[in-house]
Parts: structure tokens; sequence; C-alpha cells
């Protein structure tokens, strides 16, 4: 016989095709790569657009962001070097409406701007609230003002109303619909107002102690001319002359809903590894199954004169075609999948993203040919190996398990894969490692349990269809183990899921919860604050945050002096360039746990430090921290950590002190409360504590809680293909061993047994695989999913107690439901016809 191996692969390819032998390879590698491509092209296209807008997002090529005005120095160095520059002034101020239109009053978030602005991107106005916004080069003309269409709403204003900023009344001109460089932070949901430089010194608002944001946008047309600037600002912020400035370009631009993003792509990146990782499985356990029936086609080949090589290089690229097949499938089902993120994402991304690159293609292509070849094929080469005396020695050439070599080149090769797809070394390390070590403890279990039942059964006094199980199992202990393994893993990512979406999902929305409190009520004096506390109870506000704020900046850390200079990580010298939220209460936050040391209430000497910029600043217990608040020096040792939450939404600090009073030092109070349902409760503050800023959050709190619904809706979408991942598993591994089970079955009918014993040892078996499967897996997976929410989510989540009994049953269940589907036809087969084919 001198036929090819291509011819001879392309004609077993063809005809396995079209019996059907292939369509559980198919679709295993078409859902793996179908998950991980759409998340790949979704990742792609978003960082795409993120590059492509950065410049717009900042406003120009470079910004010098200061507490102060910036230093001449910087925009004389621009203009030396040709390029563009425009300075605005940001900060929160209250706007309020004459008294003729009711005299409210509404924290805004106030941009002054000067001609020129914006360098990057466009503004786009509107003259009425519902019009449609268009493009302008204009900017508020002195006298106007341009404000975002919430604040007439709030204000009961209309365009052409007067808006009191300070001492000044400015008309309202125009409503801004689109501002490129709005930013991101705590007051960036406020309703934004802009006004044009010349209107600054009449409001009387900019004063010394102010808390202003200068912006000082650069813009050039070569790229090296923006890079040697950027460096260059970058070099002279580092000087210890130049204190609360910092520069942002492309590399560094807006943060907009960075946690949330990340996050997100977290869950689905966790998703989609799920989905390949029973994948993997499924493909092991339908290409062994696969090998399983081609051992007499094999042998018959021998016969015929084809040597081994040629064997195995047919199979193998039978087994190519097949991956290319199956991937190029997944490839196109993630690319219409992915839309789907974009829309179910719509406002938390661009929704005219740019085209993706070709690299989500070529790592789909190359996932599934790796996912294929690595777990399908070993078993499949064995083929070749068959030997000839088979044709009429059917006990020779049987499959043997793949050597540890192969195994550990595919699995080392399909976990890089894995790992380069997580982009976090943490949350792939969990699950791919998570996975490998369940494994093995379930297959050692597996032969534990097997070698315990065996001992346990009497067969003198059990049922029938009890001894018969037993013996089924623990005849083929190998197979025994290989089922339970499958079935646990398969169940292990199931009840995963499960978690995730109930438990998980809902300790990621308790972080932001929407009875949070609602309004940050900053800047009350010592002497207003029995009067204040006193209004907020005759509104029927009975809970609520109340702490004193101090504002200090750290200048010494154990004697010696510190600055920016003296950390490299960027956001660390931000931190020492710029005045921390300090604050005192004797007794510790409750929704701020400790996590080192011990808060002792009284402590004079103590400070209470937030874990994240401990570790930022590294600092640790015991540490001599010494802050300037106002000119005062107060010197504290470090007592305790603490973890603070800053989505939520709570009154929370850098550093505390465990005292009831600080002696010494400036105080003003902050409140944070949920607002009654009283009309006209905020002007009513407003109007007895006219210092005070009141920051109303309930639109963030909204912002932030459908943001959430959005996320959560696509995790919950790509949920399908990892729970039809893990459907798939099951069948796979409930089949595995369908044809021994016909052999066997056709024997003992042969020797009398009835189809109602058979049936009922073929349940028992099945239950009491999917009983043992499904507790190991849920034990397993509450162990993964605590890891994936306290080091990877970073939030806390506990198990209900009712999971490993809930997984245990769920795992009989499935187990008994995926064996009538697919062994329904093994106790229907002619007996004779099936020892025949055993001959």
């Amino acid at each position: 016989m001198h036929m090819g191996f291509l011819q001879l692969g392309w004609r077993t390819l063809w005809r396995d095709a079209r019996a059907g032998e292939l369509r559980l390879l198919v679709i295993a590698v078409a859902l793996a790569v179908a998950a991980l491509t759409s998340v790949a092209f979704f990742a792609d296209r978003l960082e795409g657009g993120l590059q492509r807008d950065a410049r717009q997002l900042l406003g120009g090529d470079v910004v010098v962001v200061s507490d102060n005005a910036p230093p001449a120095v910087f925009a004389e160095q621009a203009r030396q070097r040709g390029m563009r520059t425009v300075q605005t002034l940001s900060f929160p101020t209250m706007g309020r409406a004459p008294d003729a239109n009711g005299g409210a009053a509404k924290l805004v978030a106030l941009k002054v701007v000067d001609a020129g602005y914006p360098l990057r991107g466009q503004l786009q106005t509107a003259q009425g609230p519902e019009q449609p916004g268009s493009v302008t080069r204009d900017i508020p003309a002195p006298g106007t003002t341009w404000v975002e269409a919430p604040l007439l709403a709030a204000l009961n204003l209309n365009v052409g109303d007067s808006l009191l900023l300070g001492d000044a009344s400015l008309r309202i001109a125009r409503i801004l619909t689109v501002e490129p460089d709005r930013g991101a932070g705590f007051m960036a949901f406020a309703p934004r107002v802009m006004v044009h430089a010349a209107d600054v010194p009449a409001t009387g608002l900019v004063q010394p102690a102010s808390r202003l944001t200068y912006r000082l946008a650069v813009a050039g047309d070569a790229e090296s001319t923006i890079d040697a600037y950027a460096r260059w600002a970058r070099a002279e912020v580092e000087k210890a002359a130049h204190h609360g400035l910092r520069v942002e370009a492309m590399d560094s631009g807006r943060p907009e809903m960075k946690q949330t993003l990340e996050r997100a792509e977290k869950f689905l990146s966790l998703v989609a590894l799920l989905a390949a990782l029973l994948s993997a499985v499924a493909v092991a356990l339908a290409a062994r199954s696969f090998a399983g029936r081609h051992l007499d086609a094999a042998a018959l080949l021998r016969v015929l004169g084809l040597p081994q090589r040629r064997i195995a290089a047919a199979y193998a690229l039978e087994f190519a075609l097949v991956g290319l097949v199956a991937s190029a499938i997944g490839v196109a089902i993630g690319w219409g999948v992915h839309h789907v993120f974009v829309w179910l994402l719509a406002g938390l991304v661009e929704a005219g993203l740019p085209a993706p690159s070709g690299w989500p293609v070529a790592f789909g292509l190359g996932m599934g040919l790796t996912l294929l070849l690595a777990f399908g094929l070993p078993p499949v080469l064995q083929l070749a190996q068959v030997p000839p005396l088979r044709v009429i020695r059917r006990e020779l050439g049987a499959l043997r398990s793949a050597s540890l070599g192969v195994l550990a080149v595919g699995v080392a090769g399909f976990a890089a894969l894995l790992m380069a797809v997580s982009q976090d070394a943490k949350l792939g390390g969990i699950a791919v490692g998570g996975f490998a070590a369940a494994t093995l403890l379930f297959a050692g279990l597996g032969w534990l349990a097997v070698w315990v039942l065996r001992r346990l059964v009497n067969e003198a006094t059990a049922p029938r269809w009890l001894v018969l199980a037993t013996r089924q199992l623990s005849a083929r202990p190998g197979y025994a183990v290989v089922q339970i393994s499958s079935l646990a893993v398969g169940l292990l990512a199931l009840v995963l899921l499960v978690l995730l979406r109930t438990d998980l999902v809902a300790s990621w929305r308790a972080a932001t919860p929407p009875d949070a409190p609602n309004r940050f009520v900053i800047n009350i004096q010592p002497e207003q604050a029995q009067d204040f506390q006193a209004a907020l109870q005759r509104g029927g506000v009975e809970r609520y945050d109340w702490y004193p704020m101090i504002r200090g900046r750290l200048v010494q850390v154990n004697g010696r002096d510190v600055g920016p200079a003296d950390y490299a990580e960027e956001r660390a010298q931000r931190l020492v360039d710029r005045e921390f939220n300090l604050s005192n209460a004797l007794q510790a936050p409750a929704h701020n746990p400790i996590t080192a040391g011990r808060w002792t209430p009284g402590e004079t000497d103590g400070a209470s430090v937030e874990e994240g910029i401990a570790k930022t600043l590294g600092l640790k217990l015991g540490d001599q921290l010494t802050f300037d608040v106002g000119g005062v020096r107060h010197a504290a040792r470090i007592t305790s950590l603490r973890k603070v939450d800053w989505g939520s939404m709570r009154a929370n600090f850098f550093v505390m002190f465990p005292v009831e009073q600080l002696e010494g030092v400036a105080t003003t109070y902050l409140a944070a409360y949920r607002a009654p349902d009283i009309q006209g409760f905020d002007n009513a503050l407003v109007r007895d504590f006219p210092n005070i800023t009141n920051v109303d959050m309930a639109a963030t709190i909204a912002q932030v809680q459908g943001v959430l619904d959005q996320v959560i809706r696509a995790v919950e979408f790509l949920f399908a293909f990892t729970l039809a991942a893990g459907l798939v598993v099951l069948f796979a591994a409930v089949t595995a061993t369908r044809e021994e089970r016909a052999h066997e079955y056709a024997l003992m009918r042969a020797m009398g047994a009835h189809s109602g014993l058979l049936r009922q040892v073929q349940r028992a078996e099945l239950a009491g695989v999917g009983l043992l499967a499904g507790a190991l897996a849920s034990a397993v997976a509450v162990a993964v999913g605590w890891a994936l929410a306290r080091w990877v989510f970073e939030f806390s989540w506990t198990a209900p107690l009712w999971v490993p009994l809930a997984g245990a049953l769920a795992g009989a269940v499935l187990a008994l439901a995926a064996g009538w589907w697919g062994l329904r036809e093994v106790l229907t087969r002619p007996v004779m016809a099936t020892l025949r084919e055993a001959q």
C-alpha cells in the first residue's frame, strides 16, 4: 500500500467527520477559543482606543499638574521648543441660584479656561438642555458661563439666567455637553461650570488657603519634541525646589473607572480561563475515546503494510486540520461575542473603538492548536504503535497512559499561554495552579474512595445492584479514578461559576452598597459641630460618620526628612509632596479592619496608617512619623495598620490617631450620611451653615452601581461558554468508558441479568461517582473562590456552609443526567452484536 500520509490524513479526516467522530473535539476546542478570543478582541480594541484617545483625555501631549500656579519655567521651556501651551484652573465651590429663582445651592466643579483651550480634543456645547451638542472652538466670554444640564435642573435655572459664584454673578450662555479633558476623581461627578479666566478675580473664590488644581497643557507637532519635553519636565519636577508638581503624559493619563474596568477584565479573564481549562479536560477525554475506537482501523493499516511513521503523520495531520477548523470557528464566534461586550458596556467604554489588531486571531488559532495537540494528540499517536496481531487478538494494543514527557511539554505550553492570557500573575497562578493541584487531589482521593468502597461493601449482605456497581468500579480502578477526576474538574468549574455569579458578585456589589452615605459635608467648624449634628437629627438622620478632618504634610520618617526625591514610584512622590487627610477617634472605625498591630484607645503617641499607603511609602509598624499641620509639628509612632475600602463611600483617612482630641492643631469636621427624603433639606443646611461644602454623591453611587450592573451582565454572558464547556466535560467523562460498559453489560445480560438490574447498577455507579466528585469539587471551589476574592478581586467573602452538600447533590444529578443521555443506548444494544464486536 503506497498511500502517502497527506492522502491518508485527508481521507481519515473526511471519514471521521462524516461519522461524527470529531464532533466533541470540535465543540470543546471551539468553545475554548471563542471564550478566550472574545476577551482578547475586547481587550485589544479597548487598549487601542485608550492609546488613540490618551492625548485627548489629557487635553494635551504633556500636562504639568500642580496645587499652585506652575513655575514660569515650564511654559517658557515649551515655547522655546516651539510648543503651544494653555493653563486651566479647577476647584470645587458652591454655585447658587438668585433668590428670585429659589436660592438653591449646589456643589459644582469650577473650571477656569483661557484662549487656546483645549489644545487636544474638542469642546461641544448646546443652546439648550434638550438640544444636540455641536463642536465649538470658542470658550465662555467674560461675564458668561457654560454649565452642564443637570445643574439647571438642580437650581431651577434656564439658559440666560444668572449663576452666583462667590461674589460674582455670571450669565448662563450655553450648555456644556462634551469636555475632552474632564478627568475622573472625587469632583468629576459634580456638575461642571466653565468660566473665563478674566472673571476669577471678581468671584473672590481664590484665596491663599484654597485647594486648587492647575493644569498647564503643552502640545507639539513632533513626537521627538514631545518626548524630549516630557523627559525634561519630569527631571525638573524631581528637583527639590518644586513641590506639589507632577507630569502626566500618554502613559499616565486619566484612570476613568480604572478599578472597575480592571476588575471587570479580571472577571472576564477568569471565566475564559475556566472555559479553556475545562475544554482541555474535554479534549483529553474525547481524544482518548477517539483513539480507543480507532484501534482496529490502525491495526488493519499495519497489516496492509503502512509504516508507523506514516500512520502517526496521518493522524497528526488530521488533528492539526481539525484544530485549525475548530479554532477558526472559535475565533469567528469570539469576534461576534466581543461586540456583545461592547454593547453591554455601552457608556463605560466607547462604542467607536478602533479595529482590533491581528493578535487575537493569531492567539486564538495558536491556543486552539496547542489545546488539541497538547491534550488530544498524545493518545492518538499511540495508534501508530498498535501491533498488527490485534486484527486477530483484540486484547493486544490497548491504549496506555501518555508518557510524562509528552504530557509535561503539552501542559507546560498550555499553562504558559493561559498565564499570558490572564495578564495577572495572581489570577493565572490561582486558576491554573489551583486546577492542576485539584486534579492531583481528585485523583488521589478518587483512588482512596474506590479502595475504601471495595472493603466496605459486604457482598453477602449488600443489595445485588450495589455489589455489581462496586465490582464495576473496583474492576477498573484506573478508569474510575479518571472518571471521578474528570467529573470533579468539570463540577469544580461549574460550582466556582455559581459562586462567582452569586456570592462573589454580591460581595463585589456590597463594596459600594446602594444604601451607602450619599452626602459628604466638609469644612464644618468646631463651634458649629453641635448645631450641625442637631440639624441632622431633626431631619431624621440617625446614622452618620462624624470625624475631625485635619490637613497635614508628612515631613519626617524616623527623624529623617523625606521628600519626592526619596521615592522612585510616582504615586509615592505625589503622596509625600501633598497634604494628607488626617483624623482622630478614640475607637477604630468599624469599617476599617485592623490588619496588623493594635489600636489602643487613648494612646497619645500612636498612629494607625492605611495599609496601602504604608506599602507605597515603605512604612512599617514602629516607624516614627512627623506631620506638619499648619506649621505645627505632630509626631506619632505607627501602632497599627488598617484596611480601607476606598470604594465604600464611607469616611476614610490615610492616617488616624487613637485619641479623642488632637491638641494644638486646627481642625474642621467631616460628616457622611444618607440624606433624608425631605425636600429642601440640603438647601436648609447650606443656608444655616453657609461656610460648609455639601457634596451630593447620589449620582456617583447610582453611576457606580450602574457600571457594576453593566460589567456583571458582560461577565454573565461569558458564563454561557464556560457552562457549555463544563457540560461537555461531564458528557465526555461519563461516556469515556461507553464501549467497556457495553461489553460488560452484554456479558451480564448473556449470563441472565435483566435490564432492570443493569439500570440500577448503572445509576448507582453514576450517582456514587457524581456524589463524590461533587463533594470534592465543591470543597476545592470554596478554597479557590476565597483565594480569588482575597488576592485577585480584593474584597472579603465567606462561602455558605451548604455549598459542599449542594455540590455533592448537584454532581449526582448531573452525572445521572449525562449518563442517561450518553449511555442510554448501551443497555439496548443486541447482546450478540456487542460480543461479536469485542472479539
